[in-house]
């Protein structure tokens, strides 16, 4: 299944909810959204600097992950941003394909 990153910043009105209602409570909220999609919410933490909020899920496909980044983003407490997360075999596919590129001026 896919992995995507989500990182997020909370607005005013996001930190007023944050405040009223505590983080693990918001943990479980994205736990909750993570299962009705087909996913899991693989990693929830805080953070100072950057982002406030890092979120790993694991979804269906990516219109799952950008139906949830947009609901999020809709909803005004936080700004979002969703990162694909790649595996590293992945990448070793990637590396054993040809690509045609010629690059500007050349």
């Amino acid at each position: 299944m896919p992995k995507y990153l989500f990182q997020a910043n909370y607005t005013s009105q996001g930190y007023q909810g944050l405040l009223k209602e505590g983080g693990t409570s918001r943990r479980r909220v994205f736990e909750d959204l993570a299962s009705e999609q087909g996913g899991t919410l693989e990693s929830f933490y805080y953070a100072f600097g950057g982002a406030d909020l890092y979120l790993t899920f694991d979804l269906p496909d990516v219109a799952t992950a950008a139906a949830i980044s947009m609901s999020i983003g809709a909803a005004g407490a936080l700004s979002i941003s969703t990162v694909q997360l790649i595996t590293p075999e992945e990448i070793d596919d990637a590396c054993g394909r040809t690509v045609t590129y010629r690059p500007p001026g050349a």
